[in-house]
Order: structure tokens, then sequence, then C-alpha cells
């Protein structure tokens, strides 16, 4: 039931500058920690970022620490991806996810997740 859709992905040179979107439906939205995950071809899905349910805290992994910022909107039952200063190896398909029982140890892993949505693709020319 819950329903979560990514937006604002595309083509942007390297050392320039992507806002992703997520809007999340069917879930009480500020009962969720949220996640955004990067996926290439061939790779397993990797964590990027995951903020607490009020958005008082932030984690990042440390190869987009300082570049991307993750940041929530209660009202609208939005979150977002801030990403600048785009590198190459940022290319991937990004999705975002919804934790409701949050736990330390699962924050970075996607079992830790309880919803997906479809991904928006991300490509940064060099």
């Amino acid at each position: 039931q819950p329903q979560l859709v990514e937006s604002g992905g595309g083509l942007v040179q390297a050392g320039g500058s992507l806002r992703l979107s997520c809007a999340v439906s069917g879930l009480t939205f500020n009962l969720y920690s949220m996640g955004w995950f990067r996926q290439t071809p061939g790779k397993e899905r990797d964590f990027v970022a995951r903020i607490s349910r009020s958005g008082a805290s932030t984690y990042y992994a440390d190869s987009v620490k300082d570049r991307f910022t993750i940041s929530r909107d209660n009202a609208k039952n939005t979150v977002y991806l801030q990403m600048n200063s785009l590198k190459p190896e940022d290319t991937a398909v990004y999705y975002c996810a919804a934790d409701r029982f949050f736990a330390p140890v699962n924050s970075q892993r996607t079992e830790g997740y309880d919803y997906w949505g479809q991904g928006t693709q991300v490509t940064v020319s060099s």
C-alpha cells in the first residue's frame, strides 16, 4: 500500500548539482526514518544517506559526506537529497526507502528498510 516515488534525476556535468525528491504516501510519514541508496548495473545496492523521523539526525556514507545533504519536510511527506560537487562515480539509480522500526545496526543495510521506490537515474558526465 505505501508508495514512494522518486524524481529529479537526470544528466549533469561533473562538479554540478542535482536535487532528488521522494514523495511518500500510504503511511504515517513522521513515524519512518528515511534513507537513500544507489545501485549501478551488476553491483549491490549501496547506502548513501539516512535521516531520522524528526529530521534531527542524519548520517552519510563516506563517499558522499560533505557533498550530499539529506532533508525532509514532514508537512509535505517528502524527503530530499541535495547533491553537490557531483562526480562520475556518483552515476547510479538512486532509490528512496522507508524504515518503520529503526535500529542503528540496520541503518545502512537494504534489509533494514520496509518500503522502496522505483528509483531515478542520475548520470554525471566527465
